[in-house]
């Protein structure tokens, strides 16, 4: 989600790929494991695709058909994920439609509100969010010591609109969480209240109590880095995972919640504790109850992978690696500047460990 990358990387979250480089090994061993993971059918570097987090093609086709002006496709796909009640993959195809260009004027989006009307549900949608991810646009993804007090007034006016825009979404779907997500991103840069999250919160779980991109999205503003704290985030967590029926991939909220507050001061044997494997195995085991379609397995998947390569279980790795390989907008890999050069780096690394076994 283009959404999700721009308020982590405006964090200053992004780290060193060198890093990873020395890490694996050498100067040349990356190259020996990128040679090895092509001879074993992955893809390279370069065909890594950093918009998409999993093959589907009616969602490529409606985003390339948006980039050229043509929104009908990205309307025909929405209107039926509503006419489903199919939450999930509502709020994951907005997600990745509604970039920042769609908020600019005499965007493809302009054209599909003139066209639909006012009380359009999925054009009041595509709205919404991509008013969000173009306010986290104007920011910028530096330092706030770095980030100009013109960015800054922008970022402020345009995500001053979110909260209304959002609210007209709600209106014209009143049974869509899918606006309430977005107004969970907006609560980040506007620094809501706890209560107001929470009020926020009933309004989506009333709607659809296990909604992935929901909670992933209140996890963010739960974590210690927005407006929670570590405790605050690993109990949210936990409790949503335990309420959450096989399948639904609420079990990834705990290990999402270890990462967002361990991995960047994490050393390796701290990914070898049995606590860390358990939430790992919990988290294999909600993926393999999931139906295969649905849409956000794949970003389970990325998190999995990159999880079982630290704890050395490279084989695992592997098979996770080949159900998302080509596709990289996802956790961790989106958290840095060069998505695709570190997840082909992690993936690289997996192959090379079980050469080595």
């Amino acid at each position: 989600m283009e959404i999700t990358r721009l308020i982590v990387v405006g964090l200053g979250v992004a780290v060193s790929v060198a890093y990873y480089r020395r890490s694996a090994g050498g100067p040349s061993s990356p190259r020996r494991s990128a040679r090895r993971a092509e001879a074993l059918g992955f893809l390279p570097r370069s065909a890594q695709n950093t918009l998409y987090s999993a093959a589907d093609a009616e969602l490529e086709q409606a985003g390339a058909a948006a980039s050229r002006g043509d929104w009908e496709p990205a309307a025909r796909l929405l209107a039926r994920t509503r006419e489903q009640r199919d939450w999930a993959r509502r709020s994951h195809y907005v997600g990745v439609l509604s970039t920042h260009r769609a908020a600019q004027p005499g965007s493809w989006l302009d054209a599909w509100e003139k066209s639909a009307g006012p009380d359009d549900p999925d054009a009041a949608l595509v709205r919404a969010r991509a008013t969000v991810a173009l306010a986290w646009h104007l920011r910028g993804g530096g330092w706030a010591k770095d980030t100009s007090s013109k960015q800054f007034e922008g970022f402020g006016r345009t995500l001053a609109q979110a909260p209304q825009r959002n609210a007209r979404a709600m209106e014209v779907n009143p049974d869509d969480p899918s606006p309430y997500v977005s107004e969970i991103w907006t609560a980040l840069g506007l620094n809501y209240s706890h209560d107001r999250m929470r009020r926020i919160w009933e309004e989506v779980t009333t709607r659809d109590p296990h909604h992935f991109g929901a909670h992933t999205a209140a996890l963010q503003y739960w974590c210690a880095k927005w407006h929670g704290s570590e405790n605050l985030a690993a109990s949210f967590a936990r409790e949503a995972a335990a309420k959450a029926p096989a399948g639904r991939l609420l079990a990834a909220l705990p290990l999402i919640a270890w990462y967002e507050h361990r991995d960047s001061a994490a050393k390796a044997d701290d990914f070898r504790e049995p606590y860390v494997f358990d939430l790992v195995d919990d988290a294999l085991a909600d993926v393999s109850a999931a139906p295969p379609d649905h849409p956000d397995v794949p970003a389970v998947r990325h998190l999995l992978a990159y999880f079982l390569t630290r704890q050395n279980r490279c084989a695992e790795a592997l098979q996770q690696f080949r159900l998302v390989d080509g596709y990289v907008n996802a956790l961790p890999w989106r958290y840095y500047d060069d998505p695709a050069a570190v997840y082909c780096l992690w993936r690289d690394r997996a192959v090379a460990g079980v050469r080595t076994r």
